[in-house]
């Protein structure tokens, strides 16, 4: 049987594996990498963390002194590079590591490197829009810096041959991937410039990790892309990759399909707007010589109405009513003395001459009632000639006198061919008859 002293409490136990865990000397300086989770930052500085694989997890601690040192400021997510000791928690009875360092794994540390470069070039004006040139509407050669066996090309060929065939693509061969990479795709763009023979640089390479794609965030690239006198377009990675590469060139393309769209118009665009140019420049000069039409049409009335021959006319009018008023007025001046003379007479005669003078006066008298009624109707005749040719001048009939004729349909007289339809019935009436006539033809300009 076994007795109560044989028995251990969870404490001795506890104490026992805690001894055992941190005076066991592998344990007691351990490397591990690992994803970072469940990530807590104190407020007295203590980063507390999980740390997992695809297999495990195991708790973390830094405290604050160490983590002061950190390089970074550590997240959730973040692969890391740590180094401490294993240690348990006797209240909880749970084992955790004690980080005492920790680094970014891998690709964390070309992370921090891309980050620190690109906030030293944003300083320096690497990135400001007005060293950015414009990208040419219409280029007639396109060069394209990439490897010449990757699928870079093709889909810059297809899309190029697809949207705009009056472009050619000349090919800059380098290395886009690994050692020397760098240097291989500068001296393609500097190639290029020094050839000065396309009009727009395409520069770019497939999707990859980070490491592929290093070679567009070092500086020898980046320099030669900031200096080229050519424009740049850049299509590197898919279209979440960024590289500084990118923030240098004068355009971003998120994919090398859309930096050969970016880079050529679109025909189809092209046809519409020529199209949309062509419909404009006719309405433009259908509106021009409508204008023209209509003032030389008000241009003939003024001449009409201010011809010398109609000036001459009312000249004439003027002078026959002068004459007539000058004979009417000398008329009665001379009947006025002779009158005087009359009376001046008659205070002289005896009876049977005043009765005779009476007599021959009344005579006058009749014969000047005469004459005057006629210089009324003189008068009137000429006002009544005078109207009707100024009304002749504003009747637009007369110009029926030279060659104009009015179209009709029953009494709707037409002003425009778009109230005439096919095989419409019209009264055309000119200056001395009308005729009617079938409708066979009808043209709008």
């Amino acid at each position: 049987m076994i007795s109560l002293e044989q028995y251990l409490s969870v404490s001795a136990l506890t104490k026992y594996i805690k001894a055992k865990l941190e005076g066991d000397k592998h344990l007691f300086s351990i490397l591990l990498k690992g994803e970072v989770s469940n990530f807590k930052r104190h407020s007295r500085g203590h980063l507390y963390f999980t740390l997992k694989d695809e297999g495990a997890q195991i708790s973390a601690i830094m405290f604050s002194r160490d983590a002061e040192r950190i390089e970074f400021s550590p997240k959730e997510g973040d692969h890391v590079l740590v180094s401490g000791r294993i240690s348990l928690y006797e209240p909880s009875g749970t084992y955790s590591i004690q980080v005492t360092t920790m680094k970014l794994d891998g690709i964390g540390e070309l992370y921090l490197k891309y980050e620190q470069l690109k906030k030293d070039l944003e300083e320096k004006g690497y990135f400001k829009i007005e060293h950015k040139k414009p990208i040419p509407k219409f280029p007639k050669i396109i060069g394209v810096v990439t490897s010449p066996t990757g699928a870079v090309i093709e889909d810059i060929k297809n899309t190029v041959s697809r949207r705009y065939l009056l472009t050619e693509i000349h090919l800059y061969p380098a290395l886009v991937q690994g050692p020397g990479s760098a240097e291989s795709i500068r001296n393609q763009i500097l190639l290029a410039n020094a050839r000065n023979e396309v009009d727009v640089l395409i520069v770019g390479r497939g999707g990859g990790s980070i490491e592929d794609l290093w070679g567009f965030n070092e500086m020898p690239v980046i320099q030669a892309i900031y200096d080229s006198k050519i424009p740049i377009i850049t299509a590197i990675g898919h279209e979440t990759d960024f590289t500084i590469s990118d923030f240098v060139s004068d355009l971003r393309a998120p994919t090398p399909t859309a930096a050969a769209e970016l880079a050529t118009p679109n025909v189809v665009d092209i046809k519409l707007r020529i199209k949309e140019n062509l419909e404009q420049i006719e309405y433009k000069v259908s509106q021009y010589f409508g204008q023209r039409k209509t003032e030389l049409l008000y241009l003939d009335q003024r001449l009409e109405r201010l011809s010398p021959q109609l000036k001459l006319e009312q000249l004439k009018t003027d002078l026959k009513k002068s004459t007539i008023d000058l004979e009417r007025n000398f008329s009665y001046q001379l009947e006025y003395q002779k009158y005087r003379v009359d009376s001046m007479k008659q205070m002289m005669k005896s009876p049977e001459e005043k009765i005779k003078s009476y007599m021959e006066r009344r005579e006058n008298l009749e014969m000047r009632l005469i004459r005057n009624v006629e210089s009324i109707q003189d008068l009137k005749t000429h006002k009544f000639d005078m109207l009707r040719t100024a009304l002749n001048a504003l009747n637009p009939l007369m110009l029926m006198e030279k060659g104009f004729a009015v179209a009709s349909i029953g009494d709707q007289v037409i002003t425009s061919v778009h109230h005439i339809k096919i095989n419409d019935q019209l009264n055309i009436r000119f200056k001395d008859g009308s005729v009617g006539a079938t409708v066979t033809k009808k043209e709008v300009k």
